[in-house]
């Protein structure tokens, strides 16, 4: 089969080409325009694979992004490639509604316009597979209540406001043109790869250099984690068995404070590194509680049960399992956190 998916060099999408490509019989198209948060490095494994190409393309450029669909005649598209950091959207949406938006807008249109030149055996087989996050639901306050699919969108933050608009049109797209298309909202994920800002890399750099730990307002906020192997195997999943036209909640059912995630990576930190930097007795010394961000949810928590009772997926990591591997990863490879 041949997967074009764009963002391929970022955390998640460059996991999900090292999956696909360990089938010899996949090909796979990684259209990325290697924004800061891309890293090429984490595809040396596949680079002299025959079965990988690597375009180097905005998803906004049109006349472009048609030419190689046209070139590669994928049967599938899975799309990853967003601005994704809320700290980033906050300072600068105008990059996350040109990225997040009109990028997807234009990667519809191509397909769309591709899609139409199907034979009908091909066309029984194409998928638009749109990679959306749970923050387009909101915030869950202080209650117990978890996302469905059905949950009304709310977004808080540019960032997640520019992936609510993105998913509105994908499924637009579906309803107005039948494009097959099929979306999924994840929780936050975390695994190898990950780049330097985001929480838990953050953390461990930050462990390493000896340097405070920021965290947000008290560090009671709640989210979701999901280790990126187990996300990689749920969007395989909906590729293959889901339903064209529906939505899929994808989520680790591991829901915890930010502040008690922190202290998880500090006491494992603790344990596995015997040479501290100077001076540092505990890690737990790191810890600086700062301003809270700007319209700051309180919790996410995704409800994956029709993935796990429609498709038969369910995460194999939980977060002490999957936090563990993650941390031992850095350890043997702390030049991805550039200490």
């Amino acid at each position: 089969m041949k997967y074009l998916i764009t963002g391929g060099a970022g955390f998640i999408g460059s996991a999900m080409v090292r999956k696909i490509i360990r089938n010899k019989e996949n090909f796979v198209l990684n259209i990325d325009s290697l924004t800061y948060a891309s890293n090429l490095d984490s595809l040396k494994i596949v680079n002299n694979s025959p079965n990988y190409t690597f375009e180097k393309e905005d998803i906004c450029n049109e006349v472009k992004i048609y030419e190689i669909f046209k070139k590669f005649n994928p049967d599938y598209i899975i799309h990853f490639a967003a601005e994704s950091h809320v700290d980033n959207s906050i300072q600068s949406p105008d990059i996350f509604i040109k990225t997040n938006i009109l990028g997807t807008y234009n990667l519809l249109n191509n397909s769309l316009k591709y899609y139409k030149d199907l034979d009908s055996k091909k066309k029984k087989v194409f998928r638009f597979l749109h990679i959306s996050t749970d923050e387009v639901f909101g915030d869950l306050g202080e209650t117990n209540q978890f996302f469905c699919e059905d949950t009304p969108y709310n977004p808080s933050s540019p960032y997640s406001a520019s992936k609510a608009s993105s998913d509105h049109l994908v499924k637009a797209w579906k309803r107005t043109y039948d494009l097959p298309i099929l979306l999924t909202n994840c929780s936050n994920n975390y695994g190898p790869y990950q780049h330097k800002e985001k929480l838990i890399p953050t953390v461990i750099r930050k462990i390493l250099t000896n340097s405070n730990i920021p965290i947000y307002g008290k560090g009671e906020n709640i989210r979701d984690w999901l280790y990126v192997e187990d996300h990689i195997e749920a969007i395989l999943t909906v590729l293959k068995y889901g339903k064209i036209g529906q939505s899929y909640n994808i989520g680790g059912n591991n829901q915890i404070k930010n502040i008690d995630l922190v202290k998880q990576i500090c006491s494992l930190m603790d344990a596995k590194t015997k040479d501290k930097p100077k001076n540092l007795e505990s890690s737990f010394s790191l810890i600086k509680f700062v301003q809270d961000r700007a319209g700051h949810d309180v919790k996410y928590a995704i409800n994956a049960e029709k993935i796990k009772t429609d498709l038969g997926w369910s995460p194999n990591e939980t977060f002490s399992t999957g936090i563990e591997k993650t941390i031992d990863w850095y350890l043997d490879n702390k030049s991805f956190l550039q200490l």
